[in-house]
């Protein structure tokens, strides 16, 4: 069953899990659940994708109830009206907070505006060698993306040489390795945490958020942070 996190007569969100498709897609061939289908099993009735995450990202998904819904939900998205919150577990020790302006490409080639805020959250060391250096160091950092770009976070990460734990293509091959072999880790450690909006039909502000995922909660307690992330253990959800 799937974890939701708000319905009204219009709107429905999730916390999807890590690894699960938001629907059906040609260039995921062996995926055979998604939350499209699973969802509109769950709740008897159809439901529409307002956006996207990764199928490796977890977190707050939302679907619109009916087609006009959808449509202005996404016309939302599409004007960067959504303000989105991420937490992400990144290689090295991250500044204490940091602008990311850096164009990315589509697929076509066109060059688009994308620039994401961040914050740190927490740091850890942990007592790995890996490579020339003696311990390994990660950091918790919250994002803010203001734009919408396809792999906006995994790329501008990647971009000043912090990449999320788990991304393999934009990542870090020896630390995704170091995680699968020695903690059986092989999620990639970038979760939607919250969606703030105005309701499309009444309106009012509407604030979901969505709690960390298994796996991500299994390297929060490795790395220490538990006591950091507690306030987080209960997802507040209004509207």
């Amino acid at each position: 069953m799937l974890d939701i996190l708000y319905r009204d007569e219009q709107l429905i969100a999730i916390n999807k899990p890590h690894g699960l498709l938001v629907h059906r897609s040609s260039i995921a061939a062996d995926a055979e659940e998604f939350a499209l289908q699973l969802l509109r099993d769950q709740i008897n009735a159809h439901v529409y994708p307002a956006h996207r995450l990764d199928r490796k990202t977890g977190g707050v998904l939302l679907f619109a109830l009916d087609k006009n819904t959808e449509i202005l939900m996404q016309q939302q998205f599409a004007a960067n009206l959504v303000h989105k919150t991420y937490w992400a577990i990144v290689r090295g020790y991250t500044d204490d907070a940091g602008d990311i302006d850096h164009p990315l490409r589509k697929e076509n080639g066109t060059l688009q505006d994308a620039f994401t805020a961040y914050q740190t959250i927490t740091r850890a060391e942990l007592p790995i060698a890996l490579g020339k250096h003696s311990t390994s160091r990660y950091s918790l950092i919250e994002a803010k993306p203001t734009t919408g770009r396809m792999h906006q976070l995994r790329k501008h990460f990647s971009h000043i040489f912090h990449p999320i734990i788990g991304d393999r293509t934009h990542g870090c091959n020896k630390q995704n390795k170091l995680f699968t072999e020695t903690w059986q880790m092989d999620t990639m450690l970038l979760h939607a945490l919250s969606l703030s909006f105005t309701h499309p039909i009444s309106n009012a502000p509407v604030t979901i958020e969505a709690s960390l995922q298994p796996e991500f909660e299994r390297m929060v307690h490795l790395m220490g942070w538990k006591d950091i992330v507690n306030d987080y253990a209960n997802p507040k959800t209004s509207g």
